[in-house]
């Protein structure tokens, strides 16, 4: 389960990673809301081909309408817009990289209020991102300080999305990008056209197309690495954005290398290396729940059985009863209990 989190968060941080320097492209031909509302909508473009699969029920619906909302409103109606305004204020590559700021947002939020279990190899991975982000934000240009000051925001926004998405097993997730991306896309695109002209036509088809890949199929795979992994351990890894947004920008955009960037750039690649064997083991008790995740039967939490599905990784409703062991773990989708000092 840790190494298919880790490959999942991996991707999708390939994938996002490849989007905010093209993004950044776009943010000079239409405002920040316009972008924004493309983003998303081709989010939820990506994902119409998977959302028949498995439809939610009204009473999973219920119970994660708040987590949900708070998703789509944080996280895809006022990040975007924050990260659009943003990357017309700083360069690419240094706005690439800014983004690991997401990653300490995260893991401050994933423990001191979600209380998720972290363990010294997160905290230090997370401690080396945070002196990269330092390296790189420093600059005597006030445009780039007020650039990097939208980015931080638009990752705060991401990171308190992060921690309520993660937790949020009652939907798929292809319902929850599909709901950020229409509501969320809609609004803010109904915004941009009322307060700016509208975009050419191919700058909206690019705009559909860097969203459906970098933040479509990004977000869903984020969502399903988180649910193996836990938020802060998903975000460190998915923290490899930002270094593929630098190089994408140096190479395919021809961008200056600053020696500030090389050198932030290696430090947070550290920092990330440190989610692996960040697993801990100790006695736990599960208490019975119902939820609807992806799963197999062989990995000591899903023994029914049904004999309508293939014994293959699938997902459905289904009810866990209490049961209390000891085996090596990390917070995902059924570790998330409390912890002592001491563990």
């Amino acid at each position: 389960m840790i190494r298919r989190g880790v490959v999942r968060c991996a991707l999708a941080g390939v994938l996002f990673g490849v989007s905010a320097p093209a993004a950044s492209r776009l943010a000079g031909d239409m405002s920040a809301f316009t972008l924004a509302g493309l983003l998303y909508i081709g989010a939820s473009l990506a994902v119409l081909p998977v959302l028949n699969r498995t439809r939610p029920t009204s009473r999973a619906l219920k119970r994660g309408a708040i987590r949900l909302g708070v998703a789509v409103v944080v996280g895809a109606a006022v990040g975007p817009v924050f990260l659009a305004a943003g990357l017309s204020h700083a360069p690419a590559a240094t706005a690439s990289l800014l983004l690991n700021l997401e990653l300490v947002f995260t893991a401050v939020l994933a423990s001191l209020v979600f209380r998720e279990h972290l363990g010294r190899r997160v905290l230090t991975g997370t401690a080396l991102v945070v002196i990269a982000g330092g390296v790189l934000g420093w600059s005597g240009s006030a445009d780039l300080r007020f650039g990097a000051l939208l980015i931080a925001a638009a990752c705060l926004c991401w990171a308190v999305d992060n921690c309520v998405t993660a937790a949020l097993d009652e939907l798929a997730p292809a319902h929850i990008t599909f709901a950020k991306g229409i509501i969320a896309g809609g609004a803010n695109l109904a915004i941009g056209l009322a307060l700016s002209a509208p975009p050419t036509g191919w700058s909206v088809l690019a705009g559909l197309l860097i969203g459906g890949i970098g933040y479509g199929i990004s977000i869903t795979l984020w969502v399903a690495g988180a649910r193996d992994l836990g938020a802060a351990r998903a975000q460190l890894v998915f923290a490899i954005a930002p270094f593929v947004g630098a190089i994408i920008a140096w190479t395919a955009f021809a961008e200056p290398i600053a020696g500030r960037e090389v050198v932030s750039l290696l430090i947070a690649a550290v920092g990330v290396s440190f989610v692996l064997g960040s697993s801990h083991l100790h006695k736990h008790h599960h208490h019975v729940d119902t939820h609807d995740h992806e799963h197999s039967h062989d990995d000591g939490h899903h023994g029914h059985r049904h004999p309508d599905r293939p014994d293959v990784r699938h997902h459905h409703v289904h009810e866990h009863r209490a049961v209390s062991h000891a085996h090596p773990h990390v917070p995902d989708i059924h570790h998330r209990h409390e912890h002592s000092a001491a563990q």
